[in-house]
């Protein structure tokens, strides 16, 4: 990049991010800051800095991410993680924070995805998730929304990503749609009758709604199907 870009002077990009090694070394620094996500998607670092909507984003992301947890944690799956966690893939020129990522046991030890450990080596202390993580979920908001609907699925697929989900809540109806892999792309799972959908990872089927609470806000519910 030919010049140090600011944002609204808070940090600045340093001028020698050229690629996605550069970027991810920076990542590992202390220098990175922690007031936004800040991506590298195939040559392109996006910076969003905008607050989270709280109920748009903040209480759908909450909702998921309990559920998911809970059914990972009683299957003994792997590891469902939240927010600031960072997956790269040198193959799809990706660097990245999804709002909810899982990895299961069986990819970490088929070496499908590991973890790359902090720059102090000290046990159990871990920066980075690199390779393709089993489920990557994205909560689209004002500022994400083509990010999240074209070009994060071409790269996340391109990182051998095994299942994909993208909600939007922002309009009148619920956006829920869960995307298994194609031969070239993702491709949208059809809903049932009931409108459950079925998670080949997490091998049971699954359906999003909301309605207002007691006190008028939004509330949603992730329900869950057997296999």
């Amino acid at each position: 990049m030919g010049a140090v870009i600011s944002f609204e002077d808070v940090f600045e990009l340093p001028m020698s991010l050229q690629c996605l090694e550069e970027f991810r070394h920076w990542t590992y620094s202390d220098g990175f800051p922690d007031q936004a996500r800040i991506d590298y998607v195939h040559g392109r670092i996006e910076v969003d800095m905008s607050s989270e909507d709280l109920f748009t984003h903040g209480t759908p992301k909450t909702e998921i991410a309990r559920v998911l947890s809970n059914r990972v944690k009683a299957e003994r799956y792997g590891h469902l993680l939240v927010d600031r966690t960072r997956i790269s893939s040198v193959p799809a020129d990706l660097s990245a924070e999804p709002d909810i990522v899982f990895i299961s046991r069986q990819s970490l030890a088929a070496g499908e995805v590991r973890l790359v450990p902090k720059a102090s080596a000290a046990p159990d202390r871990y920066v980075e998730i690199e390779g393709g993580p089993d489920l990557v979920v994205e909560i689209v908001s004002d500022n994400s929304e083509t990010k999240d609907t074209q070009r994060l699925p071409k790269v996340y697929f391109a990182a051998r990503v095994k299942e994909f989900w993208l909600v939007d809540v922002r309009g009148a109806a619920v956006n829920f749609q869960i995307h298994h892999r194609g031969p070239s792309g993702f491709q949208a799972v059809k809903p049932a009758e009931d409108e459950f959908q079925h998670s080949r990872v997490l091998q049971c089927h699954f359906r999003f709604e909301r309605s207002r609470d007691q006190d008028g806000y939004w509330d949603y519910d992730l329900l869950l199907q057997g296999a």
